[in-house]
């Protein structure tokens, strides 16, 4: 089973979490811990469940799942204090709050884009998605380029599977629009759905792939 959530891919097969492409350094127990929350979620794990799942019939001071949990969270890129992977259940135990969609091995993505071509339609402009990441924001680097103080610097960031388009808001000042409604989560983009991002009115279109020239515009200023 491979995950993808946030800017972390979970592989059951190899036994690996690549966050941000590399590998994480996660401990087999950890990834233990990671699984059994992946495989239950969104619902929450007791401390006696997670006990009996990591360490059958041996005692262990509790302080041990809790120092499970910190590690896991360093290398997940999580806070405790306002946690988007790992989420405390007070009194009770712990749940997988990140949104995840399924992802194939390794080219997957690549292959996708070879059938289909996204784009975003800005005005007169489109822009070319590539597979994987593309970040959206202020950064002169973004894929998608929004010179306006509204935004932030990296504001969403819209991910090419072979799944198809998703996009997450990347703690945005302002916030991530899909349609009318605020996004909270990573959120599926269905062909022609319209993004609202500060003035930016961005159109999704997902093409079948006819050998055409790909277009090259990285982004605009906005007026």
């Amino acid at each position: 089973m491979r995950l993808r959530f946030r800017d972390c891919v979970f592989d059951s097969d190899t036994r690996q979490v690549i966050r941000g492409g590399r590998t994480a350094a996660i401990s087999p127990k950890a990834f233990a811990l990671l699984e059994l929350l992946i495989e239950q979620r969104p619902k929450a794990v007791s401390k006696a469940g997670i006990h009996a799942r990591l360490w059958p019939d041996i005692h262990v001071s509790e302080a041990n799942l809790g120092n499970l949990i910190v590690d896991l969270r360093t290398a997940l890129g999580d806070d405790a204090r306002s946690p988007r992977v790992i989420r405390t259940v007070p009194r009770f135990g712990y749940a997988f709050a990140a949104s995840a969609v399924p992802e194939r091995g390794p080219g997957a993505a690549e292959a996708d884009a070879a059938r289909r071509d996204y784009r975003l339609v800005w005005g007169t402009h489109e822009i070319s998605l590539d597979p994987g990441d593309n970040l959206v924001g202020r950064d002169r680097e973004a894929i998608v380029w929004i010179d306006d103080d509204s935004v932030s610097r990296r504001h969403a960031r819209i991910s090419i599977t072979d799944e198809g388009a998703w996009i997450e808001d990347l703690g945005s000042k302002n916030g991530t629009y899909v349609g009318d409604k605020k996004i909270r989560a990573l959120t599926r983009l269905p062909n022609r759905e319209v993004v609202r991002i500060g003035p930016a009115v961005l159109t999704l279109r997902a093409l079948k792939r006819t050998g055409s020239t790909r277009s090259t515009r990285k982004g605009r200023r906005s007026r």
